[in-house]
């Protein structure tokens, strides 16, 4: 198992990213960010999505590291490319489901960024992509669907979590798992080592 050498903190409140990391022998505190993402969003112009999921993940991983320079910050986003737009989480469970009818025989583009920062400066960032196909499921899939899921969608930028239920609504997924969960975690633990972080 592998023994911190300095303190790390995830600067994410998200279950799936705490479990990508406690599984794969990370110690880790936790470390709300609070960043005003509408506000980032607004201010990033025309970046596409990929590019504004690391402006999220620096900014979080920046906010923390602003206070607490002895450690290093795991920031995280992802944004959700569809249609030509960019894609917001749901407000209500009505949203999501319009959303998810939209979205549904059609594909959309997941993108997860991390950033890690110490001392209040990034050190490194990067993003992964995944092309997600939803099949032409019925209504009556949909409603069950959002039923038995309830209101944890709304945490979820695509109204979905492929590590449960959701797995159902899909047809093909090309690229990484972790990077679907939230956390592009293969260069996220490389770049843990590198920075001495984890053990080598």
């Amino acid at each position: 198992m592998s023994e911190p050498t300095q303190p790390l903190i995830l600067a994410s409140k998200s279950a799936a990213r705490r479990a990508m990391l406690e599984n794969a022998g990370v110690s880790f505190a936790v470390r709300v960010a609070g960043v005003d993402e509408d506000a980032i969003k607004a201010a990033s112009g025309d970046l596409d999505p990929a590019a504004l999921a690391v402006r999220l993940a620096e900014a979080k991983a920046l906010a923390v590291s602003r206070d607490d320079e002895d450690a290093w910050v795991l920031g995280s986003d992802q944004t959700l490319a569809f249609d030509g737009g960019l894609v917001s989480k749901a407000r209500s469970l009505d949203a999501a489901r319009e959303r998810l009818k939209a979205m549904r025989g059609r594909s959309h583009q997941l993108h997860s960024a991390a950033a890690l920062a110490t001392r209040g400066q990034v050190v490194w960032s990067g993003v992964d992509t995944v092309q997600m196909r939803m099949r032409d499921f019925s209504d009556a899939f949909l409603d069950a669907y959002l039923a038995a899921e309830g209101e944890a969608l709304l945490a979820c930028v695509g109204s979905y979590r492929l590590e449960g239920l959701g797995a159902q609504l899909f047809e093909a997924v090309d690229g990484d798992y972790f990077t679907v969960l939230g956390l592009p975690l293969w260069p996220v633990l490389a770049e843990l080592r590198r920075a001495g972080v984890l053990i080598r």
